[in-house]
């Protein structure tokens, strides 16, 4: 029997995470490192681990599957990560942050794998774990692109059922899940601002297209975030990397500056200000104060060799 915690985080994509650490790649090469690690990762735990870190009570729900299963399970249990999961069938994936130097920092090249599908029946027993879980939490938070084999009703049946019950929502989605999830009112969703004008401009073709007249960008961005934050009840979160982050706070479309650091490790960072803007909010803080909390977990995770943490761990 689960006991009572604050914070449900779901994320249907797990990941083992490969951090290895050069001077310089050279295309072509053997390039060679003594400085790698391996963790446990994926949006959601990433999520859960900040939290844990902020002293926050967290669950995280997922699916797993493969040979690689009691590999992650051993390192959540390092982290001292709650989870509750279900057997998926798909094996879990690698991804790969190659850190490269430049300058006082760092440059982050992601490569990301594509998971298996999950097996059939795999989503009714991850709802029918969702199910346990909610009535004992206060703040679901769902993120990431789900793995393949999971139907487009699934993250819009987990925000509706959250609703029904008066959880507070928080949502790093994109695409059709974002939207369709959107018509339940979740509480605050974060896409960047590419995936934001991807799931809901689409006349914004390119990345190429979110560049150059920032003004008129903005302008367009702000008419539409305010009109979805107006329909849905809820209010929206762009981050923008290093460029200050846009959001609407009760019908007023603004922006936070981000401050400027030498930069080790990125990756994670999105999750960590996730993180740190739900417990924010849990504390009482206002939206803006619960910004500024989630950008100081995002600064501190992107100063650290491992993904999605605050503080440095084994």
């Amino acid at each position: 029997m689960e006991k009572p915690r604050t914070f449900l985080t779901v994320c249907m994509n797990p990941t083992l995470q490969k951090t290895l650490v050069f001077s310089r790649l050279i295309p072509g090469k053997v390039n060679r490192t003594a400085v790698h690690r391996i963790d446990v990762s994926g949006k959601g735990i990433n999520v859960t681990r900040v939290l844990t870190q902020l002293k926050r009570d967290a669950i995280h729900l997922t699916g797993l599957g493969g040979p690689l299963g009691p590999l992650f399970l051993r390192l959540c249990e390092q982290d001292r990560l709650a989870l509750r999961w279900v057997e998926s069938g798909s094996p879990i994936r690698f991804c790969y942050t190659l850190l490269t130097e430049e300058g006082a920092g760092h440059r982050v090249t992601e490569l990301v794998e594509e998971g298996e599908p999950v097996a059939p029946g795999t989503e009714e027993k991850l709802l029918g774990a969702y199910g346990e879980l909610l009535p004992l939490v206060k703040t679901v938070i769902i993120s990431g692109a789900k793995a393949r084999g999971y139907t487009d009703a699934l993250v819009p049946e987990m925000v509706r059922l959250a609703r029904a019950q008066e959880k507070r929502i928080i949502l790093d989605i994109r695409g059709k899940d974002l939207r369709q999830s959107m018509v339940h009112g979740p509480d605050i969703i974060k896409p960047n601002l590419f995936e934001f004008a991807g799931t809901f401009a689409p006349e914004f073709k390119g990345l190429g297209e979110l560049s150059g007249d920032e003004q008129g960008v903005r302008d367009r961005i702000a008419s539409l975030a305010l009109e979805l934050a107006a329909r849905y009840g809820g209010e929206i979160i762009l981050s923008r990397g290093t460029l200050p982050l846009w959001y609407t706070c009760r019908g007023v479309f603004t922006e936070a500056p981000v401050e400027k650091q030498r930069t080790l490790n990125s990756t994670g960072s999105g999750d960590a200000f996730t993180a740190g803007l739900a417990a924010a909010l849990d504390g009482g803080l206002s939206l803006s104060d619960a910004i500024a909390e989630g950008m100081r977990c995002g600064s501190l995770n992107a100063g650290l060799l491992k993904p999605g943490v605050i503080e440095e761990t084994v």
